[in-house]
């Protein structure tokens, strides 16, 4: 068991607060959107006092670090990445790619002799990436498609071109594939409306929301995206998918394929170990339309919430419906040490307070909130004493 220390990702979207926050470090003034603790290669965490990379510690000894089980199943490598994630914009819309389309667009890409960090390229690795996102403050997004004649009856009345032709597709082919026939008009450059019908468009919602409409929620959102995005039809797009909010300790879970946008709020993301996304908009980074469309899934379906089982007296865990992760929530509050649940290699971060770590071998770690560990598989299990709040990334 080591100290593991988070790679920062600055990107434009990120809260200059948040993370710094969480993590007891000053703020420098840029945004830190996202603090990655995991192996990925294109940035992995460091380990240890010497900061060596995750991903080339656990290449040296995938047995001892891993365990068997996880390399028979994974490979030599961590099967999750988990991220703090604080968005004080909107993130991109986008989809994640199944394992069979990322292996295909990982070869095709690779036969083109796109570079792995060309910005221009879509998939960084081989793998799926559905996520499940833990709320440490209310956390706002955007996630699957909704009902169809839902999407009708919020499109209905608006006298706008492109609300009519919307709400047209979606009365003649009220299924997925009516919907389908929507997003892809709104998101493909040889149909996408223009940045002035973006813009009048987004002005109707936003009158809208204050005369008695259908749903102020979704103008709401229309407002918020064509703000931060100016001519952007990928707004308009909130129309087609479900609003879902989180307070702080609820979680949701975003399948491979489930087109969403998060909008505001800080939170623990757990993913599989993959950097693939395939963006439609909302974003001044690559966009694929084509091989989103590809990959997206437009059935409705309302946002998948996970709903924690209490394992032990401190720890809530938060079972996701794929081999590749799961995570739980320890509240360490007395003297006595707490359990945590699970084997194998474990990413634990502390979220507040001050706590130890102590593993089935005698191993101790003090964690100050915003400080992690990597814990091996054979550390053995593990318990936690202190005053603080954890989260533990963990494999099934």
């Amino acid at each position: 068991m080591q100290r593991l220390h988070p790679a920062l990702q600055h990107y434009a979207w990120g809260s200059p607060t948040a993370i710094p926050q969480i993590l007891c470090a000053a703020p420098d003034g840029r945004p830190v959107a996202e603090a990655w603790f995991g192996a990925h290669p294109s940035a992995p965490s460091g380990l240890g006092d010497d900061g060596t990379p995750l991903d080339v510690a656990l290449a040296a000894d995938p047995d001892g670090a891993l365990g068997p089980d996880v390399v028979s199943r994974f490979g030599a490598q961590l099967p999750f990445l988990l991220k703090l994630i604080a968005a004080a914009q909107p993130l991109s819309l986008q989809v994640h790619p199944s394992v069979d389309l990322a292996h295909e667009g990982y070869a095709a890409e690779d036969a083109r002799g796109v570079a792995l960090d060309d910005p221009a390229r879509s998939y960084r690795d081989r793998n799926h990436k559905p996520e499940l996102v833990y709320a440490l403050t209310r956390f706002e997004a955007l996630v699957g498609f909704r009902a169809p004649r839902r999407a009708a009856e919020i499109l209905a009345g608006l006298d706008h071109p492109v609300a009519r032709r919307l709400h047209k597709t979606i009365l003649e082919d009220p299924t997925s594939e009516g919907m389908r026939a929507a997003f892809t008009e709104l998101v493909s450059r040889e149909t996408r409306p223009t940045p002035e019908e973006v813009a009048d468009l987004a002005a109707l919602f936003r009158r809208r929301r204050f005369e008695g409409s259908p749903s102020p929620r979704t103008d709401h959102a229309v407002e918020l995206l064509a703000a931060a995005h100016p001519g952007d039809p990928g707004a308009i797009t909130a129309v087609l998918l479900n609003p879902v909010t989180l307070q702080p300790g609820e979680a949701f879970f975003v399948p491979a394929g489930a087109v969403h946008a998060y909008l505001s709020g800080l939170a623990v993301e757990l993913m599989a170990n993959s950097d693939n996304v395939l963006r439609a908009g909302l974003t001044v980074k690559h966009v694929d339309v084509p091989e989103l469309l590809r990959a997206v899934d437009c059935v409705a379906a309302p946002p998948i919430r996970i709903a924690p089982e209490h394992a032990f007296d401190a720890t809530d865990v938060f079972y996701a419906p794929v081999d590749d992760f799961e995570l739980s929530v320890t509240r360490a509050e007395d003297a006595r040490p707490a359990r945590v649940p699970g084997g194998g290699p474990r990413v634990v971060l502390c979220l507040d307070g001050d706590v130890r770590l102590q593993t089935a071998t005698g191993d101790e770690i003090a964690l100050l909130g915003g400080q992690a560990a990597f814990v091996t598989a054979d550390d053995g299990a593990l318990h936690v004493q202190g005053s603080g709040r954890v989260v533990q990334a963990a494999v099934p």
